[in-house]
């Protein structure tokens, strides 16, 4: 039967472990964001070894599970002598899965930009710094921040997995309550919850922006 007293009880944890949860979601955004951007722009690259390197890359990560990847950062890369924290290989195994998607979404968005627009770049002489700073990627970024916003979404929803490697997030807490209370409903239904609420939260967020930005 749920018992509210012990609902009530439990929330303070359960609110903590979702700072981490939204500090993990943040912080592997921004990572999938910036690795997106640079594989996208080296997939383009006329250095076919650039471009080799970036395709190789993004066909490997999307094609091997989020969870091996959590693994080998977390449990392999101390057997050469790398050890990274939970948290740190959380939001690298975060951004680096995510970013090969991203990279995919840069790119159709990169080839929406109208051919006239690097052809008027060329022509008014800018370096190719400026032209993707100023002209390209503006324009190639407005239409897909939906898909950006998302992918922001369901990475939040993916924060569990983190779990795995020891990092104690909502449902890493949930699970730390149930053991020691052998009572599970209640922390799972709050979690639910929490998610649910921070979801469409950020899904309106992320509607907002979208609105405001195609009135620019």
């Amino acid at each position: 039967m749920w018992n509210w007293n012990f609902t009530w009880s439990t929330l303070p944890h359960i609110l903590d472990a979702m700072k981490m949860t939204i500090l993990a979601t943040i912080v592997g955004f921004a990572i999938a964001l910036a690795g997106g951007l640079l594989l996208a722009m080296g997939r383009r690259s006329k250095n076919r070894l650039i471009s080799l390197v970036a395709t190789g890359v993004i066909e490997f990560v999307r094609s091997t599970p989020l969870l091996v990847q959590l693994y080998f950062l977390f449990y392999g890369l101390p057997a050469i002598g790398i050890s990274l924290g939970p948290f740190a290989a959380g939001v690298l195994g975060l951004g680096i899965h995510y970013s090969a998607y991203l990279s995919e979404v840069y790119r159709s968005g990169i080839d929406a930009v109208p051919r006239g627009q690097w052809e008027a770049a060329k022509a008014l002489n800018f370096t190719r710094w400026t032209m993707w700073r100023r002209i390209i990627l503006p324009q190639a970024i407005r239409p897909v921040v939906p898909v950006l916003g998302n992918y922001l979404i369901v990475m939040f929803k993916e924060t569990p997995v983190l779990s795995a490697i020891t990092l104690v997030e909502m449902l890493m807490a949930a699970k730390m309550i149930g053991a020691e209370s052998f009572r599970y409903l209640e922390a799972f239904t709050l979690v639910g919850i929490l998610f649910l609420l921070l979801s469409y939260a950020s899904s309106l967020l992320i509607r907002r922006l979208e609105l405001k930005w195609n009135r620019t």
